[in-house]
Formats: structure tokens, C-alpha cells, sequence
């Protein structure tokens, strides 16, 4: 009797141990606090001469965050300049077309290849007279010829040359060189803006949190530079199985708690999406199962001013 009854109790506290250790606890859901995250990265590849902040200081948009030392773009700007001033004088001189002294230049060479003309014309005349008395061989009379035809186009071709350089230049030219002007302009300004890029310039309010590189550093284009929080945009992420969505629902209310400080507040639930399945097992020992899909709640507290002070992926607890 005496066995049976210790082997009844034996049994009794196992299955008192076994009941105990299937009772799951009435677990709260955790979440953590989040902010929009920004960065600031060059434009432009350069060392960085200068850096104007620190680590945890809070910027305002237009403040200058760093300088970079580009002397590539100095010299490109050099190279601009030089090619607009020379294509805003060719544009001018397209504009104005001849100076007095080329005028004066040309009209004194029509004289003296009209004078040659003549004289060849002369020539000419007398040579065919001979020729046609057979007083003049005709290899004699082919070089006269050869002569005056020659005069004749030298002179046809300096009358062209004058008229149109008293015309003045043709609209064709004068466009051309005005486009040539505007492109050297365009070139400059992009030389310009890529110089003023050496200044690294918040376009936000931002809560520094790292800074990558050091004076003296090459920064190249794009690489984010600074990073941290936008301020006032604090909100917080849940991540809860299938099994627990029923209480949950989008732009319905929520109390919360964090973890340290002991600070209640509301919020609203703006979002409720699956994360992938590479996501789902967020932890060594899930307490759900891992065929259950996983769901991220996002949650806007109503006042964020209670909020601000709460540190970016600190613990929050869903009451």
C-alpha cells in the first residue's frame, strides 16, 4: 500500500510539472523604436578638407556639413573660360563681319587684278590680230590666251569676294557662331555647379548619428557620408505571427509601454504588412510555429512629443 501510494504521488507531481510547463505564459508582444533614417553623400568626387559637425549634433537643412578639395573641376573651369571667350569673340567678330581695313585691303587687290585683266585683255586682242595674219605661231597665241583667261577669273573671284564681304556675314554663320558661344556658356555653368557640389549641404533637419570618413579622405560621388534620424518621426515596429493578428487591425489604437522610464503612450497603427520568409524567424526559440506567417505593424504614436526622447531601437511593449 505503502509503494502504491508513493508511486501515486510520483505520478501526480510529473503530471504537475508536465501541466505546468505547457501553461504559456500570457507573453507581451515587444517591439522596437524607430526613425526615418537619411543620408548625405557628394555629388562629386574629392578629399575632404573640412568637416563642419559631429557625431550626435542635430543640422538644419541648408547647413554646409563638410568641404571637399576638387582642383579637377578648378582646371576644368579654366578650360571653359577660355573656350567662352573665344567663342563670344568669334560670335562678335561673325556679328560686325569685315573691319574697314580688310575692305580697303580687297578693293585695293580688285584694282590692281583689274589692271592685270586689262593688260591682258590688250594682249589678247593684239595676239588675235597677229594670229589671224599667221604673223604669231599658235603656241604663242595659246599662252596669251591661258593669260587673259586667268586674269579674268582672278578678278571674277576677288568682285565675289568684295561683294560679299559687303553683304555682310551670312545669317548661317552668324547662328552657327552664337551657337558655339552658348554651348562654351553651358559648359562653364556646368563646371560652376560642379565646383559649388565641393560644399556637402544638409536638405534636411537630421540627427547625426555616424560620420564614415576622416579629414584628408577620399569621398567618392554618392557615398553616404553622413547618416542619421530625421527628427520628430519616431515610430515603432512590431513584428507578431498569424496567430495573434486577430486583435490588430490598420488606423485602429494601441497602448504602449517602453521598457526603461516606465512612459505610457498611444498610437495608431498605419500599416500591417508580411514580412518575407526570410524574416519570419526572428528569434533562436519562436514561440509560434514556423509554417505561421509573420506580420510587421507599424505604429505612429499620437503625441510625438512624449516620444523624442525614447533611443532609436530601444524596447517598447504593447499593453
Amino acid at each position: 500500500m505503502q509503494t502504491y501510494t508513493l508511486k501515486s504521488i510520483a505520478i501526480a507531481s510529473l503530471l504537475s510539472l508536465v501541466a505546468c510547463k505547457n501553461e504559456k505564459p500570457n507573453k507581451l508582444i515587444e517591439g522596437k523604436t524607430k526613425k526615418e533614417i537619411i543620408s548625405f553623400a557628394p555629388k562629386i568626387s574629392g578629399r575632404i578638407l573640412k568637416i563642419y559637425v559631429e557625431e550626435g549634433q542635430t543640422v538644419k537643412a541648408g547647413d554646409t556639413l563638410a568641404m571637399l578639395d576638387v582642383p579637377e573641376v578648378s582646371a576644368k573651369i579654366a578650360q571653359a573660360k577660355g573656350a567662352t571667350a573665344a567663342a563670344k569673340a568669334q560670335a562678335q567678330l561673325a556679328k560686325n563681319g569685315a573691319t574697314a581695313d580688310q575692305l580697303r585691303q580687297l578693293r585695293a587687290k580688285q584694282k590692281g587684278l583689274a589692271e592685270q585683266y586689262e593688260f591682258a585683255q590688250k594682249s589678247y586682242k593684239r595676239a588675235s590680230n597677229m594670229f589671224k595674219d599667221s604673223l604669231m605661231s599658235p603656241q604663242n597665241y595659246d599662252e596669251i590666251f591661258a593669260k587673259y583667261q586667268g586674269a579674268k577669273a582672278q578678278l571674277d573671284a576677288v568682285n565675289a569676294e568684295l561683294h560679299d564681304v559687303e553683304l555682310g556675314t551670312r545669317v548661317e554663320k552668324i547662328e552657327m557662331a552664337i551657337g558655339q558661344e552658348n554651348q562654351a556658356k553651358g559648359v562653364l555653368q556646368e563646371a560652376n555647379v560642379a565646383y559649388s557640389e565641393r560644399y556637402i549641404i544638409a536638405t534636411n533637419d537630421m540627427e547625426i548619428e555616424t560620420i564614415s570618413l576622416n579629414v584628408g579622405e577620399l569621398a567618392t560621388a554618392g557615398y553616404a557620408l553622413f547618416n542619421g534620424y530625421i527628427p520628430g518621426t519616431t515610430y515603432f515596429r512590431f513584428t507578431i505571427p498569424e496567430s495573434g493578428m486577430s486583435k490588430f487591425h490598420k488606423d485602429s489604437t494601441v497602448n504602449m509601454k517602453s521598457t526603461y522610464g516606465n512612459q505610457e503612450f498611444s498610437g495608431k497603427i498605419v500599416s500591417i504588412k508580411q514580412l518575407t520568409k526570410y524574416a519570419d524567424i526572428t528569434t533562436a526559440f519562436p514561440d509560434y510555429q514556423p509554417g505561421d506567417a509573420v506580420y510587421e505593424i507599424k505604429v505612429i504614436p499620437t503625441d510625438r512629443t512624449k516620444v523624442n526622447g525614447l533611443l532609436v531601437n530601444s524596447s517598447v511593449v504593447l499593453k
